[in-house]
């Protein structure tokens, strides 16, 4: 891909999306068009339409979503159902209407089954029920990826559908009650050494075990993917099979040992006490990271470090 081709992301303002800026611009990429929700509603078909026609960007990364925790999810189900079917629609049909090369569609592992087994294969999807507490949401990212066939099989185009495991890092969300487990956590730290608290209480039982991946990371395996030559991505959007690849770190811990690794790093050194009236969702979620990891790319930032830096994230966003 020439450094100046036009890409558009979708959501760059937002966890990935900020990530997939950085990483362009780091890569050298000089012709990059952003708009923020303000500029443009994605869930406006036609000013979507309007914009592609003027832009007519060539790779387009789709990184805006409704998206949020558990809690988020249980509460408002429609919304994440309707708003992330309204934008992946109108970025679709826009995207297509003006031939564009490349769509990396950003989905999610609640794509996959509750109790599929592990590591999660990408032919594991739709083979079982899902999570309740964020059926919708993974509803909604179930249909981008069959947008994605779809398109690949009726119209020939290009369409590639990479699924991240849980992500973190610079522009998260530490909102407590929708954010995700880890910003919740380094949170949760925080302002408990700041308090001197002598505990510090952790939804459901502490030993669902979860992946999680520093969002530059997942940045860096996405613009690798878009930039891949003709013969090895065409192997990834092929119409007889589904486009979607998934992106991890292919390690996984407790929830329990996580907050002690948060604790860690933002100094907290008092105790846990385990709300188990509160949901654990799924037991085990871990990705299997092979299909990736062969075409030649892996993770580079590991757990720890990746904490820290979201610590440091945090207190700027604080101070």
């Amino acid at each position: 891909m020439d450094k100046h081709t036009k890409i558009y992301i979708a959501g760059h303002r937002g966890l990935a999306g900020g990530a997939i800026l950085r990483a362009l611009q780091r890569a050298g990429y000089t012709n990059i068009v952003t708009r923020t929700h303000a500029e443009l509603d994605l869930e406006d078909a036609a000013a979507t339409q309007a914009f592609f026609e003027q832009e007519k960007p060539a790779i387009v990364f789709l990184a805006a979503a409704k998206v949020g925790g558990i809690h988020a999810n249980n509460t408002y189900p429609v919304d994440f159902l309707m708003n992330n079917l309204q934008i992946e629609t109108s970025v679709c049909k826009a995207a297509f209407a003006t031939k564009v090369e490349r769509v990396i569609f950003l989905g999610s592992s609640c794509i996959y089954p509750r109790d599929c087994p592990q590591p999660i294969k990408e032919e594991y999807l739709l083979t079982g029920p899902l999570e309740p507490t964020n059926r919708a949401y993974a509803l909604a990212k179930i249909a981008g990826i069959e947008m994605c066939w779809s398109y690949n099989r009726q119209y020939g185009t290009k369409w590639l559908a990479a699924m991240p495991t849980n992500l973190y890092g610079p522009g998260d969300s530490y909102d407590l009650n929708n954010s995700h487990v880890l910003p919740a956590l380094i949170r949760k730290m925080h302002e408990a050494k700041q308090a001197n608290a002598k505990e510090v209480v952790l939804w459901g039982s502490g030993t669902p075990k979860r992946e999680f991946l520093y969002v530059d990371d997942l940045a860096n395996a996405l613009v690798f993917l878009a930039t891949l030559d003709a013969a090895r991505y065409d192997t990834l959007v092929a119409p007889a099979q589904c486009p979607l690849i998934n992106v991890g770190s292919g390690e996984d811990l407790t929830i329990r040992a996580l907050a002690e690794t948060v604790a860690k790093v933002v100094g907290y050194q008092g105790g846990f006490v385990q709300d188990t009236s509160k949901p654990d969702g799924t037991m085990r979620k871990i990705m299997d990271v092979s299909r990736i990891k062969a075409l030649g790319w892996k993770p580079e930032i590991d757990l720890e470090a990746g904490i820290a830096l979201s610590y440091k994230d945090y207190l700027e966003s604080i101070s």
